[in-house]
């Protein structure tokens, strides 16, 4: 069974302001000509692009559109992108920062130990010609078994085999008891599907009807290369097993709801929940033989997974097992293969005309691999050490605002405010990197077995997840890697986590304008604390329990609240006729708008009652908003914003950026936002949540 990882991390949001000021009269412009030149903003003058604007746009308007709208016009999204932005800036220099030590490590004659795991995977990874050379031979045995197998029995061994990589109905992990966090505990979730989520199998319009039509295609194709007589008779038998677990499935916005994915039970009330499948055999064979208890996310959906995989034929049951080892391992196996899985799963469902560089991808697969090892060199390498504590201060910075926030919130009654300010002062902020490294140790790579390497790395990472079974919760654990251009909010340990990529422009800047560094790297902040009182995060307390610490009458008012916020954007339609999903999308949009305000309320105790310069002519107030806006820079492919509508918690950029300052009294203020302009939301229809 494939390891699915459910930690909460969730992509970043970004908020920003803008407060009229000038220049004060008297001000001695003496330069002193002993003291160092001072640095450049690495973005502009002072931290945003102004080359990158469209001043033609009014800002009330389309504010987007006015502060990138020239970087949008100019900007071609590169042919093995299905998107191009502020965010792909970021991963491009980091990926060459990374490739840099791969290969320095890679080239070395005498090279440390983990130096040669890392050469020894990349040059495996790009070693082509070998590759095409073994054609199919490196799995070759793993077919024999799924042809072999004649029970549900066997099948059921087969899924179960981690090294193998393969689909199941179901999967298990273990993580953090959300209820019971001084403990790990096996979960179990829905899976088992080769389109992105259920909605793609019942879609009825011509796009999606063609999604499905290239998927059956590109089933027949692996199931032809597995030398598999009518192959196309099989693909469709494989689809409409996918479609019926799918009818099962939940949807995203019911699988967001914390309270109805705890579901805690033991063996026994398993097995008479959902009798269809061999429980005691899979758990025997994952190495959870001795685990008892476990929490099921979704009982309806693993109740007819199991039903489903009973009534399924073993023969659908060993095609569908076919196109999953030969899918999963087709970056591993001759370019036709690879090319045919990009060319649905890429092309076809993402609209990327490219595939990416194979070094690019090496890059990806090691940071996956041995992302911690790489990560120790990258932060010695790029991360000085004054970007950690500045971003210190300001965590600290946006906490007391955030306190003061809190405070100030007329709709929620004493008794939840002190149990939300004790949630505020226990975040603890994980900056840059993980105070405790992660060695692998034991993970082997060889240089002659690429796919050999990959079902090893598989087996030592879930090893590694369930070996926490029984051990104390390991609080110095990262869920992303250092080079990683993102950020999460984990409500189980209550923490905050910035990983040292992110920490550069236009997010962070030690030399660009307080301002900007506020609308970006600030907001960024204020969005994973935000992610903390959104409308899941809101059900953990300040330990980082699940628990309702809520007046009901104040969960209440914020539902409310939240409500607005979902109804605004479900409103937004970025393609014709796809609208967002408000209720999908609540939680970043909670947490982008609880980043904008606490950022900018942040922003203006920084200023300590002074007024912030006017520089080339632009405000603090308006600096700061532009510094969201410019965030949010991105282009897309259709098919690929198509995707993000259905299957992404997280708004398009043009729609981050604009939905929330319309919702900010200072935006209006900063721009002189009047009733006629487009994205003027009157008073009272402003949501205000924190």
């Amino acid at each position: 069974m494939t390891l699915k990882t459910l930690m909460g991390a969730s992509l970043i949001a970004l908020s920003l302001s803008l407060t009229a000021c000038g220049d004060k009269a008297g001000t001695d412009h003496t330069v002193d000509k002993t003291a160092p030149a001072p640095v450049p903003a690495k973005l502009g003058t002072f931290g945003i692009a102004l080359e990158n604007m469209d001043t033609s746009v009014d800002p009330g308007e389309n504010f987007f559109e006015y502060v990138n709208g020239t970087w949008l016009k100019n900007t071609e999204i590169p042919s093995d992108r299905s998107r191009y932005g502020s965010f792909s800036i970021l991963r491009d220099q980091a990926e060459e920062r990374v490739k840099k030590i791969i290969e320095v490590a890679a080239s070395k004659e005498n090279p440390s130990a983990d130096e040669k795991r890392i050469g020894d995977y990349y040059n495996a990874f790009l070693d082509t010609e070998t590759i095409e050379a073994k054609g199919l031979d490196p799995i070759k045995a793993d077919l024999a078994r799924i042809r072999g197998a004649a029970t549900h029995t066997d099948i059921t061994e087969l899924m179960a085999d981690i090294r193998m990589g393969l689909d199941s109905p179901v999967s298990p992990y273990v993580y953090i008891d959300a209820k019971v966090n001084d403990q790990y505990i096996v979960y179990l979730t829905q899976s088992g599907l080769g389109l992105p989520n259920r909605d793609y199998y019942f879609d009825e319009s011509e796009k999606g009807q063609k999604l499905r039509d290239g998927y059956v295609a590109f089933m027949t194709t692996m199931l032809t290369e597995a030398g598999l007589d009518n192959p196309a008779d099989r693909a469709k038998k494989v689809m409409a097993f996918e479609t019926n677990l799918a009818e099962g499935h939940w949807d995203r916005v019911k699988r967001r709801n914390r309270d109805l994915t705890y579901n805690k039970m033991s063996r026994d009330e398993l097995k008479a929940m959902a009798p269809g499948m061999s429980w005691d055999l899979i758990f025997d064979r994952v190495g959870l033989g001795d685990e008892q208890t476990l929490i099921v996310r979704e009982k309806s959906a693993v109740t007819n997974a199991a039903k489903v995989f009973k009534a399924t034929s073993v023969d659908v049951l060993k095609d569908y097992l076919t196109v999953s080892l030969i899918s999963n391992n087709s970056a591993y196996l001759p370019a036709r293969i690879d090319d045919a899985s990009f060319e649905f799963y890429g092309k076809t469902l993402r609209g990327q005309e490219e595939q990416r560089p194979r070094w690019k991808r090496a890059v990806s697969n090691i940071d996956n691999m041995l992302g911690e090892v790489v990560g120790k060199v990258y932060v010695d390498t790029y991360f000085p050490p004054d970007s950690k504590a500045q971003m210190k201060d300001l965590v600290e910075n946006l906490r007391a605002a955030f306190k003061d926030g809190i405070d100030n919130l007329e709709w929620m009654g004493e008794e939840t405010k002190e149990q939300a300010q004790y949630k505020l002062a226990k975040f603890n902020p994980k900056i840059g990197y993980p105070d405790k490294w992660e060695t692998y140790a034991g993970l082997e790579i060889d240089r002659d077995d690429l796919i050999g390497t990959v079902k090893s790395s598989r087996e030592w990472g879930w090893k590694d997840n369930i070996g926490q079974l029984g051990k104390p919760i390991d609080r110095d654990e990262w869920g992303m890697t250092p080079q990683t251009v993102n950020a999460y909010y984990n409500s189980t340990l209550n923490e905050i986590v910035f990983p040292a990529a992110i920490l550069d422009a236009p997010f962070f800047d030690p030399n660009a304008d307080p301002a900007v560094n506020y609308g970006g790297i600030g907001a960024v902040i204020g969005h994973e604390m935000g992610h903390g009182f959104d409308d899941q995060g809101r059900k953990s307390d300040g330990d980082g329990v699940q628990r309702d610490w809520w007046t009901e009458e104040d969960a209440e008012k914020y539902m409310a609240r939240a409500d607005n916020l979902a109804t605004q954007y479900s409103q937004f339609e970025p393609l014709p006729g796809e609208n967002l999903n408000g209720k999908l999308g609540l939680g970043e949009n909670i947490g982008d708008l609880t980043g904008m305000t606490m950022a900018y309320e942040a922003y203006k105790r920084s200023l300590d009652g002074k007024e912030a310069p006017v520089i080339d002519g632009f405000t603090g107030d308006q600096r700061f908003f532009m510094a969201w806006a410019q965030v949010w820079a991105i282009k897309w492919k259709d098919e690929a914003l198509s995707t993000q509508i259905k299957n992404g918690p997280h708004s398009p950029g043009e729609f981050r950026a604009n939905g929330i300052v319309r919702n900010l009294d200072a935006w209006y203020e900063a721009f002189n936002i009047t009733p006629e302009h487009a994205m003027y939301l009157p008073p009272e229809e402003r949501v205000k949540i924190w």
